[in-house]
């Protein structure tokens, strides 16, 4: 199932952002919104500049950022900072939709797809990696949440 602009015409791609404080993992899906796939990692200053170079190339009509929590569904410390991350996305992209869902255990998740992938040891303990995998997950989390008509956060 697809997402649909508002005049109806399909989207493009759509795009997960695993926020940090010092760095941002980014997947995108391909344009029939099928397969997730990671995109990059950049450094939490220079997220802006790299999102506006990348939407300038590519259709991306929706943003999906992760909610990080708590294990007991309290907001986690760095909420506050994702949630001035996405005002400030909101304001440079209003044409932007922007959905946010539950990112717990993305990290954790990522960190033993990359350790069973049979990588060597100091690329699994690539931090920027582990980001753009829970990224991915982020995105097919969502994707599926949408496929099976689950209430996702609209920002």
């Amino acid at each position: 199932m697809q997402f649909k602009r508002q005049n109806n015409a399909t989207m493009g791609r759509l795009l997960a952002i695993d926020y940090g404080e010092q760095r941002v993992g980014l997947a995108v899906s391909d344009n029939s919104q099928v397969i997730a796939t990671k995109l990059a990692t950049v450094s939490t200053l220079e997220i802006f500049p790299f999102l506006e170079g990348y939407l300038k190339k590519e259709d991306v009509d929706l943003i999906v950022v992760g909610n990080p929590k708590q294990m007991d569904n309290t907001p986690s410390e760095v909420a506050g900072k994702v949630k001035v991350f996405i005002d400030n996305l909101s304001n440079i992209f209003p044409d932007k939709d922007i959905y946010m869902i539950d990112e717990r255990y993305t990290s954790k998740m990522a960190s033993q797809t990359i350790a069973k992938s049979g990588l060597k040891k100091k690329k699994r303990q690539d931090k920027g990696l582990i980001d753009t995998i829970a990224a991915v997950l982020i995105l097919q989390d969502f994707m599926k949440m949408y496929q099976n008509g689950i209430n996702i956060q609209h920002v």
